[in-house]
C-alpha cells in the first residue's frame, strides 16, 4: 500500500487543510520552502492562478514578477514539460542567469526540485521545493527525492484542483466504467504491474494495459496513477 505521506492530502477538506499537507511533505522530503499553484488557462493569452505557498514576504516581489519567470529555467521548464527538473546554481549560470539565481539566493532559493502535471481542460499544477541546502550528491537518493515529488503530485493535484479554484472545479461526469476496468485499478492501487495484474485476473498483460488505458480516458486523467487517485477519491475503488 502506498504511504500515508503520499495519500493524507486526499482528505484535506479547505485551502489550509492542503497548504498544511503541502508543507508536511516538504519538511518530510528534506526541503524548506514550497510552492503549489493551479492554473487554468482561459484563453490562448490568459491563465488564472491560485496557489498556496510559504514565500518569504522580502522575497513575493521577485516570485511574482512575470518577467522574470518568463526567462526563469524552472518556470520554462514546468510550462512546457511534464517531467521534473532538478536545479541548483549551474541551471541559471548555464544560461547567462547567474544575477536571477544569486537574487534570489538570498532568500535561500539556492537548490530545488520541480514538476508540473499538464491535465485535461486546460488545467495545469505546478510544485517546487526549495532550500538552501546542497542536493545530494548521491544520485539514488537524488532520485528517490524525485520519484516521491512526482508520487505526491499525482496525488495533491486532485486536491489543488478542489480546493484551490472551486469556482473551477473540474466537471466529474464520465463515462461509466466495466468491472475489469475497476478491477485493473483497484490491482493498480495495490502496486501490481500490468503483467501481474493480467496473472492475477487470468487475463493478457495487453489487455490489462487496454483496460487501464481505457479507464484513464474516462476519468479523464493523463495517466494510470491519477486515474488511481480519481477513482479513488469518487469511491469507486478502496
Amino acid at each position: 500500500m502506498i504511504l500515508d505521506e503520499f495519500t493524507s492530502v486526499l482528505s484535506v477538506k479547505s485551502r489550509e487543510g492542503f497548504r498544511s499537507e503541502v508543507d508536511r511533505f516538504t519538511g518530510w522530503l528534506g526541503f524548506e520552502k514550497f510552492n503549489a499553484t493551479v492554473v487554468l488557462d482561459v484563453t490562448h493569452t490568459e491563465s488564472r492562478f491560485a496557489w498556496v505557498d510559504n514565500t518569504p514576504a522580502a522575497f513575493e516581489p521577485l516570485a511574482c514578477n512575470f518577467e522574470r519567470a518568463r526567462v526563469d529555467p524552472v518556470a520554462q521548464h514546468c510550462k512546457t514539460f511534464s517531467t521534473p527538473i532538478v536545479w541548483d546554481q549551474g541551471t541559471y549560470t548555464s544560461l547567462g542567469l547567474g544575477p536571477h539565481w544569486e537574487e534570489q539566493a538570498a532568500h535561500g532559493y539556492k537548490t530545488g526540485i520541480a514538476l508540473a502535471l499538464h491535465l485535461p481542460r486546460r488545467f495545469h499544477i505546478y510544485i517546487g521545493l526549495d532550500r538552501a541546502e546542497p542536493l545530494p550528491s548521491d544520485r539514488l537518493e537524488l532520485s528517490r527525492m524525485v520519484s516521491a515529488l512526482h508520487l505526491f503530485a499525482a496525488f495533491a493535484q486532485d486536491a489543488g484542483l478542489r480546493l484551490l479554484l472551486p469556482s473551477l472545479r473540474v466537471d466529474e461526469d464520465f463515462e461509466d466504467l466495466t468491472r475489469r476496468e475497476l478491477e485493473c485499478l483497484k490491482w493498480t492501487m495495490e502496486g501490481k504491474t500490468a503483467w501481474e495484474v493480467g496473472q492475477i485476473l487470468s487475463i493478457s498483460e495487453q489487455t490489462a494495459v487496454r483496460h487501464l488505458v481505457n479507464a484513464t480516458r474516462k476519468l479523464e486523467c493523463i495517466n494510470k496513477h491519477q486515474a488511481v487517485v480519481k477513482a479513488m477519491r469518487l469511491g469507486l475503488i478502496q
